[in-house]
Order: C-alpha cells, then sequence, then structure tokens
C-alpha cells in the first residue's frame, strides 16, 4: 500500500507541477502596448513562435510551439497583420491567430479619384502593387468576371471607405469595389438610365465629367443640365477635365495647346461623349447625370470660387468669362 499511495503521491505532484506549469507559462506578458506583428504566408508555426517572441509577447517560444501543436492548429495559422498586446495569454494569441482576427486598415477612395490614382492609395498603403491594379483594371478577362461591359474599369471603382487587411489579393479589393457599385445602382437608376436611352456606359461618362467639372452639391444636376442640352444640340462639351485625363502628365495648368490634342478624350475637338469615365463618379454624381436640371443654360465658367457663372448665349458667357478668368489672369500677372 506504501508503494501504491507513493506512485499516486507522485503522480498527483507531476499533475500539479505540470498544471502548474501550464499556468504559469500561459500568463500574459504584461505589456499594454499593442504592436502590429506581420505573419507573411507560408511562414512556418515555429517561426510564428519566434516572430510572437520578438515582439516580447509571449515568454516562451518552446511552450507557444507545443501548445499550437497539442491543439492541433500549427497548421491553422492564417497569415496576415495582427494587433497584439502583452496582456493577451499565449492561449488567446494562438486562437486569434487560428480565426484570422487580422487587422483592417480604412481605405477612403474619393469621389472623381482615377483608377490610376486609387492605385497609387492602395501602394501608398502597401495592400497592393500599383501595377497590379493597373494591370487588373484592363484584363478583359477580369472585367468580365465582375460583370462589366467596358473596355476598362475606369469609372466602376465606387468612390467610398473600405477596409482591408494585408495580403488581401488585389482581385479581390477589386471585386469589393465594383461589387459596392453594383449595389449602388439601383433598380431605379437602372430604369432611369433605360428611360434617358443612355447606356451605363454613358452615364459613368458623363457622371465622371460632371464630377471633375464641380465639387458643389447643388451645383452637379445644373452642370449635368449643360452637358445635356450641349449633347443634344451637337455643341462639343469643351469640358477641361476630359483634356486633362488625355495628357501624360499635368502640373495643374492647362494651356492653349493641350485643347487641340488628338485624342477621343478632347470634347474641344470631338463631339459627344468622351469613349469612357475619365474618373471614378460618386452616387451624387450619378444621380445628376441622370436627373439633370431642365434648364436652357449652355455655358458655364468657374468664378474661382468653387461655384460657377451659367450662361444661356454665348455672348453671355464671354462677359462672364471677361470678369471671371481675364480678369484674375490678369491680377496674378500684376
Amino acid at each position: 500500500m506504501n508503494l501504491v499511495r507513493r506512485r499516486i503521491v507522485g503522480l498527483l505532484t507531476v499533475v500539479v507541477l505540470v498544471m502548474g506549469g501550464f499556468v504559469w507559462m500561459n500568463q500574459p506578458m504584461g505589456s499594454t502596448q499593442p504592436v502590429l506583428v506581420e505573419i507573411p504566408p507560408g511562414t512556418p508555426f515555429t517561426q510564428v513562435s519566434q516572430i510572437l517572441d520578438q515582439h516580447h509577447l509571449i515568454g516562451s517560444e518552446w511552450f507557444f510551439t507545443l501548445l499550437g501543436r497539442v491543439q492541433r492548429v500549427d497548421r491553422n495559422i492564417i497569415p496576415g497583420e495582427y494587433e497584439l498586446d502583452g496582456r493577451m495569454q499565449p492561449t488567446e494569441l494562438l486562437n486569434k491567430l487560428v480565426k484570422g482576427e487580422v487587422y483592417q486598415y480604412a481605405i477612403t477612395i474619393p469621389e472623381g479619384y482615377t483608377v490610376a490614382q486609387i492605385a497609387d492609395i492602395l501602394d501608398q498603403k502597401r495592400l497592393a502593387l500599383k501595377q497590379d491594379i493597373l494591370r487588373l483594371s484592363q484584363d478583359p478577362v477580369f472585367i468580365q468576371s465582375l460583370n462589366v461591359q467596358a473596355p476598362t474599369l475606369e469609372g466602376y471603382l465606387f468612390p467610398d471607405t473600405y477596409h482591408f487587411s494585408r495580403f488581401t489579393p488585389p482581385e479581390s479589393i477589386i471585386r469589393t469595389f465594383v461589387n459596392r457599385f453594383h449595389n449602388m445602382m439601383t433598380s431605379e437608376l437602372k430604369d432611369r438610365t433605360r428611360a434617358m436611352d443612355m447606356t451605363l456606359q454613358e452615364v459613368l461618362t458623363l457622371a465622371s465629367v460632371v464630377e471633375k467639372e464641380t465639387g458643389l452639391a447643388a451645383e452637379r444636376p445644373l452642370v449635368s443640365g449643360v452637358f445635356h442640352n450641349r449633347l443634344r444640340q451637337g455643341i462639343p462639351l469643351q469640358s477641361d477635365p476630359t483634356v486633362i485625363y488625355a495628357l501624360e502628365s499635368f502640373d495643374g495648368n492647362i494651356r492653349k495647346a493641350d485643347l487641340s490634342i488628338d485624342s477621343p478624350y478632347n470634347t474641344y475637338k470631338v463631339r459627344g461623349l468622351p469613349p469612357g469615365p475619365i474618373a471614378n463618379p460618386g452616387l451624387a454624381a450619378i444621380q445628376a447625370a441622370l436627373y439633370p436640371t431642365q434648364t436652357d443654360f449652355v455655358y458655364f465658367v468657374a468664378r474661382n470660387d468653387g461655384s460657377h457663372q451659367f450662361s444661356v448665349t454665348l455672348s453671355d458667357h464671354n462677359k462672364a468669362v471677361d470678369l471671371y478668368q481675364r480678369r484674375s489672369i490678369s491680377k496674378r500677372a500684376s
């Protein structure tokens, strides 16, 4: 009996020591400063333990590696970037990595940004390479998979605030933008498109020009009304933003020579809409393109305060140009 008792006591002692060791090893490190930890795709679990140890998030690489293997999740770690801190127990850290609770970056795409500008944002945030976004936006097979009938995705990347994690495939990022666009194009807007005898590509093209012409919400339907009048009367749109879109580089100043370049986007020379959107318009601009203000105006010129002066006759327009543009140039020159 004494031998049996000793063995039982010894076994209980081992169990207590093991449990005590587990509790001790599973204690948080105590640091409250959160850190972003990157787990690249294909990282072996032993290296995951090393990364966490290097960030002072665990007390033992060996224990964390054993923990993952005992729970049989060492091959289930989801790569990504995680916001972690030393207040978390190793079991909590492991659970977060297995569930893939990755850090999400908030990305805001402003209304009127081009595909190239959106690609720049994603590249600067290290969420996607610019060349990948530009390539995919012109890939006919990929574009068709998004239910878009257009040669490029210009105009279809809907401006909004999105959340993406590190290592999100660029295809998924673009798909998210386009899906948001499809969701925003309600049945009412689609019905209105047909009622206006326009294609979706034409609506987005006009909406993108309206978006670039004015930043004032109240003016968008009026600017749209002017362009609808010009299209109906066969008058060139004469929109500077379409010319700027055609330029290889733009320093902020449009010159007289720019207005004579040979390009289907030069609406000073080519009548009708340009061949496609010149930016990605927001919902308000799309609505303005579909619901223009009924007006007799066929001209407008910037007042240099963000608003525009609208005119019916060329004579009145020339007076407005002289008042708001030529005098402004003279003041700057003096």
